[in-house]
């Protein structure tokens, strides 16, 4: 079996992407597989250094990762709860590489806890990481986009965006924000979608299904009752790869999920670098 390589002059030769949240995880999966097809990506999280957060992973390991293996990658740390960071992030992707091509909204910060138990420091930060940021973001990519008449945004979502169907037993795990957050998100991908699907930009939205993340390990979300559900990180880095270099015109405003997704598209997963 060859190694997984970087190929420069990939289908992404010339393309510049943004990728949040990419200190570990899931984003920085993205990163990789983004720059193995020859994109310019710039990554952002809050956590540029060890030592900076509580949880494995940094922006510099990942650039790190990625430069080691031939790919052009910077890191900007950004906090993305502060519209003016939003700003600078774009602006100084922007500066370094040039018009941003590829948007993938991946970072989030989420809090489980039930509803009635939920602080208003918290809702507030979760809304404005998961939804706002997402749709700031889009709005300071699209008039570049607008005006090549090319785009990829991608916004990476979950499961818990699907309404809960009765009947209700109760004793839920606290994950009404985060759903609703996911599903406001979803919503945005699809109505965006529609605005500029006729001006060359695909919008979508994917689910990873449950991989084994720092973020998810933290949470406990991986048990004995979902250990057997869970997916290689590779299928959520190839499936927003596809999304984000597929037709505009017939790839856009789907609310996927990383397998199946592939499976309809009759691709596996590559190897990460």
């Amino acid at each position: 079996m060859s190694q997984p390589r970087v190929d420069a002059e990939g289908p992404l030769k010339g393309r510049v992407a943004l990728v949040t949240g990419a200190s570990r995880g899931i984003g920085a999966a993205i990163a990789a597989r983004l720059a193995m097809e020859g994109a310019r990506v710039a990554i952002s999280a809050r956590t540029l250094d060890a030592g900076e957060s509580r949880l494995p992973g940094t922006l510099t390991e990942t650039v790190e990762h990625i430069r080691s293996a031939g790919g052009e990658v910077m890191a900007i740390k950004a906090d993305l709860a502060l519209p003016e960071e939003r700003e600078r992030l774009v602006s100084a992707a922007t500066d370094a590489y040039g018009a941003i091509d590829i948007l993938v909204n991946n970072a989030a910060i989420t809090y489980f806890a039930p509803v009635q138990e939920f602080t208003d420091k918290r809702f507030k930060l979760m809304m404005e990481v998961q939804v706002h940021a997402p749709f700031h973001l889009a709005q300071l990519v699209l008039p570049t986009m607008r005006a090549r008449r090319r785009g990829w945004i991608v916004n990476i979502s979950s499961g818990a965006g699907i309404p809960p169907k009765p009947p209700y037993r109760g004793g839920a795990r606290g994950g009404t924000v985060y759903g609703m957050c996911k599903a406001a998100l979803e919503r945005f991908s699809t109505g965006l979608a529609s605005e500029v699907a006729a001006e060359g930009i695909a919008v979508n939205a994917v689910s990873p299904g449950l991989v084994a993340t720092p973020g998810v390990a933290v949470h406990g979300l991986i048990t004995e009752a979902t250990r057997d559900h869970v997916q290689p990180i590779e299928f959520i880095a190839e499936a927003v790869y596809r999304l984000a270099s597929g037709d505009p015109a017939t790839l856009t405003g789907r609310i996927a999920y990383a397998a199946p997704l592939l499976e309809e598209l009759g691709l596996a997963p590559a190897d990460l670098i």
